[in-house]
């Protein structure tokens, strides 16, 4: 009666250490998704950053081709303008 009471122990014992591990194994599985999932949402904000860097850097020269473009043409106004003087 003991012997068989202590070896139902021991059964019960085993099986909740094995749920114990499975569950541990399920959060670590589950922890490494995140952090996977983390660095991919750390990568696309790193892109988008780099992209609106890209479109600012755009306009930025945009605005200064039509700045020159401007300065081109007062400077043709003013040469016409002396010509007939």
């Amino acid at each position: 009666m003991e012997k068989k009471k202590k070896e139902k122990k021991k059964v019960k014992m085993e099986k909740k250490k094995k749920i114990k591990e499975k569950k541990k194994k399920k959060k670590k599985k589950k922890k490494e998704k995140k952090k996977v999932k983390i660095k991919e949402k750390k990568k696309k904000i790193k892109k988008k950053i780099k992209e609106k860097k890209k479109e600012e850097k755009k306009k930025k020269v945009k605005k200064r081709e039509k700045k020159k473009k401007v300065k081109k043409k007062k400077e043709k106004r003013k040469k016409k303008y002396r010509k007939h003087i």
